[in-house]
């Protein structure tokens, strides 16, 4: 099916985001040489939570931010609004490494990140539009429902012993979803407006007294410095906090993978559409597919719904501004008709993407070296809107020599490996999404067990 209905202009396709009214007008660059006592690379969603955490812990610290565009340019302004409890991480496997009680603490972590969140907006009076309505997780095949009941009881081995199983009649109190065969609910996330909270949390690190460039990308981080075209930032702690675009710096191509992520938003719906729909809890929606879908109901009662349309560009090469391929947005279109055809005919108004940073292993990691005094945090899989508050802590601990609950967490300090050279590493990821896309396929047919196709294809990826 086409993005457009017919006689129907397309969609804004790029444009960083939907999430974006305006684009905001970039502070103004390094101005030279600076000294500072931390400096950090990026000005997303880790880089200004950690900037907020030290300055309140130390104010008298000087802290440097440097951004290659303008704050929330990247995965920070374009992601799907979920502020989810979710590890970014394979819970069994970094058991083995760390052990079980670890883990436990991580995921207690993660769940109470969510709430942590809420309270710093309503603090510092940033307006993003939360709303806790937890997450709604559907499963529209046998296999898919399956899955869903495995991931439900490890969620009660993990902890979250308020994650739930509904029937199909019970998650339609909440959405209406066309051929849902199984239900499940957690209430740890959060629906929210991604560009408002990331622009709130610049302007209130500002008011701090950070200072924060843009428009200045870093070209270089070494001990000591952070290197840009218009001078260099000297600190002694240099902290990255890149995620999808750490690519880029010298040294770090193969580090984590840029994988990128699609999304589309519909024009505001009528009232009897959603009526028909339900969702007035504003809960954010996911499946269980291989393929994978998230969603929200925006503050303004439009759709947003994402997937992962062209994974992956050679070289880990990543976009500027978020445009789409045309067939990726008429994916996503149909796939949202086919869940909510209540919304069939709507206008999709606005199509982008971003990257996310994928470690080879699936599992973020935080961290510093004491003698270099470089930091780093990222890997989110995904999950980065919680996990970069968390991540934003645990730096901060560090930095300062604070022994903690969180410098404990198994992600403090891990080193996933690192991706394979291309031509092997494109050919990897494309392969690998090809056979998640068959695996749907041949699950549709109604096996209640995953498709072996994505069994391999998970051995392959490492995949959680």
């Amino acid at each position: 099916m086409s993005a457009t209905t017919l006689g129907r202009p397309g969609p804004v396709n790029g444009r960083i985001s939907h999430w974006f009214s305006e684009l905001p007008t970039p502070r103004p660059a390094l101005p030279g040489d600076r000294d500072a006592d931390v400096c950090i690379v990026g000005a997303g969603l880790t880089g200004l939570w950690t900037a907020y955490y030290l300055k309140l812990a130390d104010p008298t610290l000087r802290i440097t931010v440097l951004e290659a565009e303008f704050a929330g340019f990247g995965a920070s302004g374009r992601n799907g609004g979920w502020a989810s409890g979710l590890v970014p991480g394979a819970r069994d496997r970094l058991a083995k490494q760390y052990g079980r009680d670890a883990v436990l603490d991580y995921q207690r972590a993660m769940n109470e990140a969510v709430d942590e969140i809420i309270a710093v907006a309503e603090r510092e009076g940033i307006d993003a539009d939360i709303v806790k309505g937890g997450t709604l997780r559907v499963a529209r095949t046998p296999a898919q429902a399956t899955r869903l009941r495995h991931k439900t009881e490890a969620d009660h081995a993990w902890g979250v012993t308020d994650s739930v199983m509904l029937t199909p009649e019970e998650a339609a109190e909440r959405i209406r979803i066309e051929g849902m065969t199984a239900a499940a609910w957690t209430p740890h996330c959060a629906r929210l407006q991604p560009a408002a909270l990331v622009r709130g949390l610049a302007e209130t690190v500002v008011r701090l007294g950070v200072t924060l460039y843009e428009k200045s990308p870093v070209s270089v981080v070494e001990p000591g410095r952070a290197v840009t075209a218009h001078g260099v930032v000297r600190a002694p702690v240099v902290l990255r906090a890149t995620e999808g675009f750490t690519a880029s710096l010298k040294g770090l191509r193969r580090a984590w993978l840029p994988m990128n992520s699609s999304m589309i938003v519909t024009e505001p719906l009528a009232e009897g559409v959603w009526e028909e729909i339900g969702w007035a809890g504003r809960e954010t929606l996911g499946d269980t597919a291989h393929g994978h879908l998230y969603a929200q109901r925006t503050p303004d009662d439009r759709i947003a719904i994402g997937g992962r349309g062209v994974p992956y560009r050679f070289g880990s090469r990543t976009d500027s501004d978020g445009r789409v391929a045309d067939r990726t947005i008429g994916e996503l279109t149909e796939t949202l008709y086919k869940v909510l055809p209540q919304a069939a005919g709507a206008r999709v108004d606005h199509a982008w993407c971003g990257v996310l940073a994928v470690p080879r292993d699936w599992s973020a990691t935080v961290g510093l070296d004491r003698v270099t005094g470089l930091g780093w945090a990222g890997g989110y899989v995904g999950h980065g809107v919680t996990s970069t508050n968390l991540a934003a802590r645990t730096l901060t601990d560090l930095v300062l020599g604070r022994e903690s609950r969180l410098t404990r967490l198994p992600w403090t300090g891990h080193r996933p490996g690192t991706w394979e050279p291309e031509p092997l590493r494109w050919l990897g990821v494309r392969g690998l999404y090809v056979a998640y896309r068959l695996a749907d396929r041949h699950e549709a047919g109604g096996r209640g067990r995953t498709s072996p196709i994505a069994t391999v294809a998970d051995l392959v990826a490492r995949r959680p």
